[in-house]
């Protein structure tokens, strides 16, 4: 059975009346936390979709840059982001109830609210409201400062490239620790440790720009400190 498919499953389980907010607190375990993640970042995109007031083409086609969805399937993820876009509860409700599901979890936390920086950036502005959704998100999931400057430090348009905040680490870190960070980043990201902590199949494509960003960030603090390149 697809994810799209438990999707509609779980949509279907709501009531007439009932807020898609109430979704995330029936998903707590695996695997239903993967629907529930999918769920997540399409009904979270869809209200800060509505943050500056406009629905880009590259915004949905930055829904299909973090999920996979079969044609056969738009429907169901069409029928999450219309719900979302539509019903009265507000995006912190949301962001309240997905903490929730995830507990004291963060690293799948960090996951989706890439996934929300990855579609506030795809149309190349990043809207001032835009800007205050993604840091209310941010706080309600309790994330760690590093984790909001790297993603500010990778997606935000026109940001100033700064390595270390991509890599979380300080600028006077010693050599030893930014390497043990960038393993460890290369090893968190890997798609099956990913989809262990709840992401889906479907979205690990994300792991790809993480990847890449910490491979460059590396390269580029070890270049400017010894002029040397990346070894394992």
């Amino acid at each position: 059975m697809s994810i799209w498919t438990r999707i509609g499953d779980a949509l279907r389980a709501l009531r007439e009346g009932d807020s898609l907010a109430l979704v995330f607190d029936r998903l707590r375990t695996p695997p239903e936390m993967t629907v529930g993640f999918a769920i997540a970042v399409i009904a979270l995109g869809a209200k800060m979709a509505k943050a500056d007031g406009r629905v880009s083409r590259a915004e949905v086609a930055a829904f299909r840059d973090v999920f996979h969805i079969p044609p056969a399937e738009e429907r169901n993820a069409a029928r999450v982001f219309d719900l979302a876009r539509t019903d009265v509860a507000g995006f912190e409700g949301y962001a309240v109830r997905v903490a929730r599901m995830f507990g004291t979890r963060k690293a799948p936390l960090e996951d989706l609210l890439e996934g929300l920086f990855h579609i506030a950036a795809a149309d190349g502005v990043f809207h001032p409201e835009e800007e205050r959704y993604l840091r209310r998100v941010w706080e309600i999931f309790a994330l760690p400062e590093r984790c909001w400057r790297s993603l500010t430090a990778r997606y935000v348009p026109g940001a100033e490239p700064d390595p270390y905040a991509v890599l979380g680490v300080a600028p006077d870190a010693p050599d030893e620790d930014i390497r043990a960070v960038w393993r460890e980043t290369v090893r968190e990201t890997h798609p099956d440790r990913m989809i262990a902590r709840g992401v889906p199949e479907e979205a690990v494509r994300l792991a790809t720009s993480r990847l890449a960003a910490a491979h460059d960030a590396y390269d580029a603090i070890m270049a400017h400190r010894h002029g040397e390149a990346r070894s394992a």
